[in-house]
């Protein structure tokens, strides 16, 4: 028997990356299967809108309204720090890129969009995986609020608030709708969350598969030295932030931070989101979902290697992960068998 999923699972964000590249090379080899077959099979390929909406509702229930204090806090320190960040790197490139991004040379297809989605969104599941692996059940249960940044709206806020763009309140509100209906029906009802839940790691494959149709692979190509110069830049800056806000916010000893320096799978989705709502970001939309998808991958190899060095770092140092109250801590008995 083949292990598909087994063997999709050893790439980093696999079931993310590999039907992205799957349907590029599809699309560009057989640019016209979506019209010549039509149907489900053509709605499948080209569908992404509808597809996200469904993916951004199940997301939506899985958030849970009732934390405790100190999940709480490091939630929105990781959030605001993420989205804040992204703001005011996007606020610095827009002073110096054009408005439809760099278009030949090394850095062929940087633009302010590119940045700002790229730094914005968190890969969750990458970060929920590093926790639990240090035994960090607390910080693991921040999920909730990084899933806050899934979609569009973030960036959208960015670019509206920086005046870079202007959208619609109904269009901004309608990236929300989904989210906030599913959130609601999911703290309703605990079983309903349980079972929508389910649905957001079996909806990514389609999405991406969508929108991998809707690039050429010629360009995925080229834009892999700026995936690659992207991908580690989230890692490095994003990561350096959030762990000094995590060090010094929270009281925690960084390492939680450092796992949520990654870009998201979600976040490839965006350049095609804001391109349909704002025509003006049209002519960088297939680059950035290009460079976004590289920076997936190489943040979903970088940060793991980054997170679990800080965890041995700090350990070293006697660095408490957690201060209860003054003149107490948690201590790092949970992760001693990172060190062996």
């Amino acid at each position: 028997m083949m292990r598909i999923k087994a063997g999709i699972e050893k790439i980093p964000g696999g079931m993310m990356v590999v039907p992205l590249f799957l349907g590029a090379l599809l699309n560009t080899l057989a640019p016209d299967t979506a019209t010549y077959f039509g149907g489900f099979t053509g709605a499948m390929l080209t569908g992404t809108s509808a597809i996200l909406a469904v993916f951004f509702f199940c997301v939506g229930a899985t958030i849970d309204v009732k934390q405790s204090g100190y999940i709480a806090k490091k939630g929105m320190t990781l959030l605001v720090g993420k989205v804040v960040f992204a703001a005011l790197l996007g606020y610095g490139a827009a002073l110096f890129l054009p408005a439809d991004g760099i278009q030949s040379g090394l850095f062929a297809g940087l633009s302010v969009l590119v940045i700002i989605a790229a730094f914005n969104e968190t890969n969750g599941g990458l970060y929920t995986a590093l926790m639990t692996k240090l035994g960090r059940t607390e910080d693991a249960a921040a999920f909730p609020f990084i899933s806050i940044e899934s979609g569009p709206f973030f960036t959208m806020i960015i670019l509206g608030v920086g005046g870079l763009a202007t959208f619609p309140w109904q269009t901004i509100v309608s990236t929300l709708i989904p989210f906030a209906v599913g959130m609601i029906i999911g703290n309703i009802d605990k079983e309903m969350r349980s079972f929508l839940g389910q649905a957001v790691p079996v909806l990514i494959p389609f999405f991406a598969l969508a929108l991998g149709f809707g690039l050429d692979f010629g360009m995925i190509v080229r834009s892999g030295f700026m995936g690659i110069l992207m991908g580690v830049a989230v890692v490095f800056l994003s990561g350096g932030v959030l762990y000094l806000m995590d060090r010094y916010i929270t009281g925690s000893d960084g390492v939680a931070g450092v796992a949520a320096s990654s870009t998201a799978g979600a976040a490839v989705a965006v350049p095609f989101i804001i391109a349909e709502l704002n025509p003006q970001f049209a002519p960088v939309a297939e680059s950035a979902t290009a460079i976004i998808a590289t920076s997936v991958l190489v943040t979903a190899l970088l940060t793991p290697v980054l997170t679990m060095w800080i965890a041995k770092v700090q350990i070293k140092r006697g660095i408490p992960q957690r201060k209860i109250q003054k003149g107490s801590s948690i201590n790092h008995s949970d992760q001693a068998k990172i060190t062996s």
